[in-house]
C-alpha cells in the first residue's frame, strides 16, 4: 500500500486479533516510528512493547489504577479494566521523555512522540494490520508511569493496540477537510 492510500484509507480498528505484527513487520513499524518529525533530533520517545503473555500483568496494572482512582469500584468494573489489556495481541506504550535541558520546548518534544505514534498507526495499516490509540486515566497516572520505568514528568502519549482486524471496516462518514481549513487573512 502506498503512503497516500494509507493516509486516506486508515481507520482505527475496533476488534483486533492474532496475528500481531512481529519480526520484520514489527521492525518496519518501529523504524517508521523513529522517522517521525523531531525538532532538534532529540528522539524524545520510548516504545515499550507489551506482548501476548505480558497482557495479564498490564490488565492488573489497569485494574489497580482504577481501584486507586475509584475505591468503590465493583469487581465487575475492575474486571472490565483488566480486559482492556486483551483488546489486541500487541500493545505499544508510546512515551514522551522530554529533555528539559534542550532548547526545544517540552510541548514540541511531546508532539514528536505523538508523531511517532501516528507513524506506528500508519505503518501497521500499510502492512495489513491495524491499530487503535487509547489513553484514559491510566496514561496520566504516576504509578502506571513508574511501572513502565517512566518519571513523573514523562508522558504516556498513548497505548497503541495492534493486531489484525476481526471485523469489516466501519462505514465512516468523514468530514471534509474543507470544513476545518481556512485561508488566513491578516488583520491590518
Amino acid at each position: 500500500m502506498d503512503a497516500i492510500e494509507a493516509l486516506r484509507s486508515r481507520y482505527s480498528g475496533r476488534a483486533l486479533q492474532e496475528p500481531a505484527p512481529s519480526g520484520a513487520a514489527l521492525e518496519i513499524i518501529l523504524e517508521s516510528a523513529s522517522r517521525a518529525p523531531d525538532h532538534g533530533r532529540l528522539r524524545p520517545w520510548r516504545f515499550i512493547l507489551i506482548e501476548r503473555e505480558q497482557r495479564a500483568a498490564f490488565g492488573d496494572l489497569l485494574a489497580a489504577q482504577a481501584q486507586r482512582m475509584r475505591p468503590g469500584s465493583t469487581p465487575e468494573a475492575l474486571e472490565r479494566e483488566r480486559q482492556k489489556a486483551f483488546r489486541a495481541p500487541l500493545i505499544i506504550v508510546v512515551a514522551a521523555i522530554p529533555n528539559p535541558e534542550a532548547k526545544i520546548p517540552p510541548i514540541e518534544q511531546i508532539l514528536a512522540a505523538g508523531a511517532a505514534a501516528q507513524n506506528i498507526m500508519l505503518a501497521s495499516f500499510a502492512q495489513g494490520f491495524n491499530a487503535m490509540w487509547k489513553t484514559g486515566d491510566a496514561a496520566y497516572d504516576e504509578e502506571v508511569k513508574r511501572a513502565f520505568g517512566l518519571a513523573p514528568q514523562d508522558s504516556i502519549v498513548g497505548f497503541l493496540y495492534l493486531g489484525t482486524d476481526s471485523a469489516e471496516p466501519p462505514a465512516l462518514t468523514r468530514p471534509s477537510w474543507r470544513e476545518r481549513t481556512q485561508t488566513w487573512n491578516p488583520v491590518t
